[in-house]
């Protein structure tokens, strides 16, 4: 079963489960019980042990291969090592939460929302300013879906936006700017992927980062995703499962669906301060950005083996670490204005465990998400798909969309866009290196795309469950809503891959792109308008 098509199985499981049910961690789970079954020949005891080791190696350093009792024996001998990645995820989304609610406590959210309110005194407002944020912090996806999110939702929630709407918004900036932008934690990356493919195939009319950027305007889908999300800003384009949480929102005021129970980030039960300030949230946000960008910057400078350039800062930076670095600073702020605070409500150990707790739903989903992706991994998913594109003979101008198109089924299969651009950027130069050299960066650029699009529509990818996080929707809501505005971008690049497979103009591909995209538009005003 393994690296075959019934390896497809436990995510389309999982996606399936998810739409039917709304209840996401049931059905990550089932998806990764029915995974452990077929790997372990459905054995339920050896199953139950590999889920067990996957857990336990999420946060200490085991094989997920590891017996159960090997495991055991390793805890109670003290025998492990911290998996810091993971674990330093978890304690960031801890450190968030506790920072969010100090800035409730002193009032900052509260002053922020009303002074927001005078200077944007629209939803079309609100919804651009937070389209503009996603644009500009493009260091990293992680740090901008959390980020964007806190900042943008008092006010959002003040011009009665959707949850569901600001979790679109925020998703649909943040990987596609990343995977665009040489400097960030995305582009140093697949720079270095780059570098790796050209010499192996000798390719020497190119430097890996000028090629990177030659491709970005290849990276039809990045920038089409960027495109529909001003459009929907600007207009008002609600359709799908989306027109129905706004239509919640700016009816009842309601911005979320108290039916599906708590959400990460909820906040609901600290008494805000009536003296706080804007600088009272602005500060320890500042203090996140800049202690984030000054960790990023220093541990890319300590993990640089030779000659030290912004891009190989970036190559070698700790995300993760850097990330608790800044949360730490900007709790500390929090935490000076709080106690700085004549009078403020609720008590501050209190709020600090409200706030650590209002992260537990993000961290339960992320811990499913992040089983399901191991034993995804295990059964050779990625494999399977990438395998589809190497044994192809399809006509070379069929190979960007083909390209894009796996990519994003196994983006979507496997939860992570970075594990795709590393299975499947070698496969596309090795093709392009057999079929025609030339076209390397469209198929490389392709890669990139459909990447993209299959972490948009993937329950399981970390850049989804953060932006919903961030924004403090439910995760459900935000996969549903979501999905109808991904496929009309994949749907707009998939013609426009057509076209460049076919006459090799990077300038026409994108003007079909973006006239694909104004008349999409225009249809989706239309319908709107029609239905409002």
């Amino acid at each position: 079963m393994e690296s075959s098509i019934l390896s497809l199985l436990p995510p389309i499981l999982a996606l399936v489960m998810v739409i039917l049910t709304r209840r996401v961690l049931l059905s990550l789970g089932v998806g990764a019980i029915v995974g452990a079954m077929m790997l372990n020949d459905f054995n339920p005891l050896t199953a139950a042990a590999n889920i067990y080791a996957i857990v336990m190696g999420i946060i200490f350093d085991f094989e997920a291969e590891a017996t159960f009792g090997a495991v055991t024996q390793a805890i109670v001998a003290n025998r492990f090592a911290i998996n810091t990645w993971e674990f330093f995820i978890i304690i960031f989304l801890l450190l968030l939460g506790m920072m969010a609610a100090l800035i409730t406590r002193s009032g900052g959210s509260r002053a922020f929302g009303e002074w927001a309110m005078t200077k944007v005194k629209t939803r079309v407002g609100a919804q651009l300013l937070t389209v503009v944020l996603g644009v500009i912090i493009f260091i990293d996806d992680y740090f901008n879906s959390l980020t964007v999110g806190n900042v943008s939702r008092p006010l959002t929630d003040r011009h009665r936006i959707s949850r569901a709407k600001l979790a679109y918004l925020v998703d649909s900036t943040s990987a596609p700017m990343c995977v665009i932008s040489p400097i960030s934690s995305w582009g140093a990356y697949i720079i270095a992927i780059i570098a790796g493919i050209f010499a192996t195939h000798s390719v020497t009319q190119y430097e890996a980062l000028q090629a990177f950027m030659l491709m970005v305007p290849m990276n039809i889908y990045a920038l089409v995703a960027v495109g529909l999300v001003l459009a929907v800003a600007w207009f008002n384009l609600d359709f799908g499962a989306m027109k129905a949480h706004e239509k919640r929102a700016q009816e009842t005021g309601e911005l979320f669906n108290a039916k599906l129970g708590a959400i990460p980030g909820a906040q609901e039960d600290i008494k805000a301060s009536d003296s706080g300030k804007v600088g009272d949230l602005v500060w320890p946000i500042v203090a996140l950005i800049v202690g984030t960008v000054f960790f990023m910057i220093m541990t890319g400078i300590q993990g640089t083996e030779g000659d030290v350039t912004i891009l190989t800062i970036f190559e070698n930076t700790d995300v993760a670490a850097a990330l608790v670095y800044g949360g730490l600073f900007g709790l500390a702020v929090a935490l000076v204005l709080n106690v700085l605070k004549p009078k403020a409500g609720t008590k501050l150990g209190t709020a600090l465990g409200i706030g650590m707790k209002s992260m537990l739903p993000a961290i339960y989903i992320l811990f499913f998400a992040w089983t399901l992706i191991s034993i995804i991994s295990d059964l050779g998913t990625g494999t399977y798909l990438a395998s589809l594109v190497d044994n192809s003979n399809l006509h070379p101008m069929f190979l960007p969309v083909i390209l894009f198109v796996i990519a994003g089924l196994a983006a979507f299969s496997t939860g992570t866009s970075w594990g795709t651009f590393g299975l499947l950027l070698p496969i596309a130069g090795e093709m392009a290196a057999v079929i025609d050299i030339n076209m390397i960066l469209p198929m490389m650029a392709a890669v990139l795309a459909g990447s993209i699009f299959g972490d948009h529509c993937s329950p399981i990818s970390d850049t989804t469950i953060l932006s919903s996080t961030g924004a403090g929707s439910h995760h459900i809501d935000h996969v549903v809503t979501q999905l109808p505005y991904a496929l009309v971008a994949a749907g707009i690049t998939m013609i426009s891959y057509l076209v460049l497979g076919a006459t090799s103009s990077v300038v026409l591909s994108l003007l079909v792109a973006f006239v694909l995209l104004a008349g999409t538009v225009m249809v989706l005003k239309r319908m709107t308008a029609a239905k409002a």
